[in-house]
């Protein structure tokens, strides 16, 4: 107990001693500031003084500790998912040099809607792009193939909307594309009214020797399937697909990417495989063999979205159209009566495009 009270009278004797030797505004409270700001000063010294050692390390490089040269595979990180949706939200696009002839438009279709589908395609957008446009089908048509300027693609594959018949001419569309000069690749249906010069505006704001998967998906997550390459099938792989009834495109970097995995009848290979249809293998082979991801585009419209709240046409890229009996999912636009339009496609040409001579006068 003795020790105690002796080291506690220490204590309060030096204690009493420092606070003598103190200035007077530093006793009391203003000790705790004194304290703290030599502490920051402290701090702030050190910091000082790490800079200035990095600032005056020599410029070769040449130090007594080794160093490892660190080569990137993307140095510019182009493809960094990353870096692309920072460069994409905070960047205005760089407008490259292209045209039309540049883009490879495919569309698909069969024997059966040659007449029905096909008339009002050949009447109005391909009448812009008839250099560029090739039509994918499973039945010879010399007239047909004349009305498309030779572009009538004849394949083996089956004539029914099988998953196998649709991946056979996917197949078809991806090798013809492969062999042709053209920057990228536009697949489409043979009920869509492609907008020309929109795909033409919207594609020059992507770089072709980049990879890009353009698109828009039906549904609202990823699509999470089986992986049919895992032991007793108890893996599951998630992936976004851009539906076909839309459209999407392909720049020509990653069509070359895809060559081992989709070319020369790979691609229906992998989709019989996973058993999968022709747009959702897209999607599997895209984004999981070749590690792209899918970019939305918001202006591919397809039948599985309410048409009629689509607007502002003239920056649309593809419509599209569909009946659930009696109600009528189509574009709303004034032009053709409903009986001589009933897909609205020849509306929305008058609209886009008023100075063909068929258009009605109301819209010129």
């Amino acid at each position: 107990m003795e020790n105690k009270f002796q080291a506690k009278s220490d204590l309060v004797r030096f204690k009493d001693a420092f606070s003598g030797h103190l200035h007077p505004h530093l006793r009391g409270p203003n000790i705790q500031k004194w304290i703290q700001i030599s502490s920051g000063l402290l701090v702030l010294s050190v910091v000082l003084v790490c800079v200035f050692t990095l600032v005056t390390l020599p410029k070769n490089g040449k130090s007594s500790v080794g160093k490892r040269k660190v080569i990137h595979t993307d140095p510019d990180f182009s493809q960094s998912i990353i870096f692309r949706k920072l460069q994409s939200s905070t960047s205005k696009p760089v407008i490259q040099k292209m045209s039309l002839d540049d883009i490879f438009i495919s569309v698909k279709t069969s024997k059966q809607f040659h007449e029905s589908r096909l008339k009002v395609i050949l009447k109005t957008w391909f009448q812009l792009a008839k250099a560029s446009t090739y039509f994918f089908t499973d039945f010879s048509d010399e007239e047909t193939s004349i009305l498309t300027n030779g572009h009538l693609i004849v394949t083996s594959c089956p004539s029914d909307h099988s998953r196998q018949a649709l991946s056979c001419k996917m197949q078809a569309e991806f090798d013809t594309f492969l062999k042709s000069e053209k920057s990228w690749f536009c697949h489409f249906d043979d009920d869509q009214y492609v907008n020309v010069l929109a795909l033409e505006d919207k594609l020059r704001t992507f770089n072709a020797n980049q990879d890009w998967y353009l698109g828009k998906p039906s549904i609202e997550r990823p699509l999470e399937i089986i992986d049919r390459d895992s032991p007793e099938l108890q893996k599951k792989i998630s992936f976004w697909f851009a539906t076909g009834g839309a459209g999407f495109c392909l720049s020509k970097s990653l069509t070359e990417k895809m060559r081992d995995h989709a070319a020369d009848g790979k691609f229906s290979s992998v989709a019989d495989k996973m058993r999968l249809p022709d747009d959702v293998t897209m999607g599997y082979v895209v984004e999981l063999l070749a590690g792209v991801p899918m970019t939305r585009i918001e202006e591919f419209h397809s039948h599985l979205e309410p048409l009629r709240l689509v607007n502002n046409l003239a920056k649309q890229i593809s419509f599209s159209y569909s009946s659930y009996g009696s109600e009528r999912n189509v574009i709303e636009i004034d032009g053709f009566s409903e009986s001589e339009d009933p897909t609205r496609f020849q509306s929305i040409h008058c609209n886009l495009f008023p100075y063909f001579s068929w258009c009605p006068p109301s819209v010129r």
